[in-house]
This record gives structure tokens, sequence and C-alpha cells, in this order.
């Protein structure tokens, strides 16, 4: 995965080498396709097409949603983030920086997975729509995802923790509020000045830089969740968690600041986790 990989520790160092991929994308409705599938005869634009699919949704949407089904999405931002067995930060990378080629991301993204096929995949919400959209860019580039497709599609024992799916007993409640709950929750950003619905706007507008930072606060946030789960899970202890958060985590992504300033804005609506009321 672009410089993901340059840092890779020696395979018999347990608690160096990488054992979580914490990733999450961002995508746009594909015009081209739309028009294809659903208006092959009515001479839409790209952007026309776009609109009514939306229109659509919204329409049939209970909340009022415009989102478009993710099988006509392509990703515009793919973020990993490198974790050790210790649970402390290792890497993070937007892919295919600064060009954000979709094709090119998709491909790194699937190579890089193959440099790495015992790590675990951690989202939130994967398997709802990242891993489907990943695989059906896999599809739509040819791309080779065998490892994948070996080790992490089984729902309850596959090498990928969905922690929303954990965190609902596998879709038995609904978590409103979502990834930007449990964030503030923890004292985390969480949603900022972007949101998944602004970003089809921002990308025509070619703001693919503000669309990858966005991606990458989304992929921080899913790792503090990720850390809290653990606690939960007993894997860690809440003392050794606040110490990985509170002296190892900020310090690193300090450290990041010449090679992603954007991660200033993450660090200056951080808070530390309090219990409450």
């Amino acid at each position: 995965m672009d410089s993901l990989e340059t840092t890779r520790s020696p395979a018999g160092d347990d608690k160096e080498a990488t054992r979580f991929l914490i990733i999450d994308t961002e995508s746009i409705p594909d015009g081209r396709l739309l028009n294809l599938v659903k208006y092959p005869v009515e001479n839409l634009s790209e952007a026309e097409a776009v609109q009514r699919a939306q229109d659509e949704a919204r329409e049939q949407s209970k909340t009022g949603s415009d989102f478009v089904p993710v099988t006509f999405h392509y990703p515009v931002a793919v973020c990993v983030i490198r974790v050790g067995a210790d649970f402390r930060l290792q890497a993070i990378k937007c892919l295919d920086a600064p060009e954000y080629r979709p094709g090119e991301i998709v491909r790194k993204f699937w190579q890089g997975m193959a440099l790495f096929p015992r790590a675990k995949l951690v989202t939130f919400n994967g398997r709802g729509f990242d891993l489907p959209l990943l695989e059906l860019a896999a599809f739509r580039y040819g791309c080779s995802a065998a490892a994948y497709f070996q080790n992490s599609r089984n729902r309850f024992s596959g090498n990928h923790l969905d922690l929303l799916d954990w965190l609902t007993n596998f879709g038995a409640c609904r978590l409103a509020g979502g990834l930007n709950l449990l964030s503030k929750i923890l004292g985390k950003p969480g949603k900022m000045d972007v949101s998944g619905d602004k970003v089809y706007a921002m990308y025509q507008e070619g703001k693919r830089q503000a669309i990858n930072d966005y991606c990458m606060f989304d992929t921080l946030d899913t790792y503090f969740v990720f850390l809290r789960t653990r606690v939960l899970s007993g894997e860690i202890t809440l003392e050794k968690e606040q110490a990985l958060v509170r002296e190892e985590a900020k310090s690193w992504i300090a450290s990041k600041l010449e090679e992603c300033p954007a991660l200033q804005q993450y660090l200056d609506n951080w808070g530390d986790w309090q219990a409450w009321p």
C-alpha cells in the first residue's frame, strides 16, 4: 500500500508485526454506469443521471437519504491504518496520494492486502459498504483479491471485524448515530466540517485532497472505537487503552503533521474521554 509496506516488521516479531488493518473509504456514484443500466434511452449527462438516481433514492427512503446503491459507486478515497499486535499505531496512508486516481487507489489497496494476508481487517459498516465497494471495484478493474476471498468473508469467524456488526449483535439492534456518536462519546472529533453526503459535490469541485483528509479522520475515529471495543472484549484493560490513546496515539499523530498537515484539525478537535453522566 504505497509506503505502508516499506516499514514492515520481520514476520517473527510478534510485538511489532502488523495484526490489524483499519480501513475506511469514500466513493461517488458513477453517472456513466447509471446511464447504461437505469437510463439507457433518456440521453442524460452523467451529472443528470446521478441527480435522477439521487432523487429516486430520496423518494424511496424512509429517512430522506439520497444515497445511491453501492453497486453504482466507485472509490475516490481509501485510507488504511496499520496497527501492531500491541494495538499501537504503525502507519497511516491515503492511497495514491496526491493524485487519488480511482483505478490506482483500487489496485494499490488489493496489492497491499496481499502483503498482509494474516492481518485482520477492521471496519465500521465494512460488510454493508466498504468491502462490497472494494470487491466490485476489484471486479471493475480486474484486480486479484485471492487471500481476502479465502480468509475474510465468513461473517462470524472470518478475518474481518466489522465494528458495527459487533456492537449491534450482528444487526439485532440499530446503532443510531453510528461512528460519529461513538467517536464523540470517546472525546474524539467525529464529524467536523465534512460528512459523507457532501463527498460527491466536493469531488465535482475538484476537492480530492479534502475528501481524503475526511476519509483519514474517519479511519482514525474507527481506530479509537476499535480500542474501546477491545476493552469490552477483555483483550486490553481500560488503563492500557487510555495509555495508548493519551500517551501514544496523540503524540504519534502529532509526529505525522509534516507529512499530513490536515491532522492538525483532528488534534484541534481532540478531547479526552470522561465517563459521563
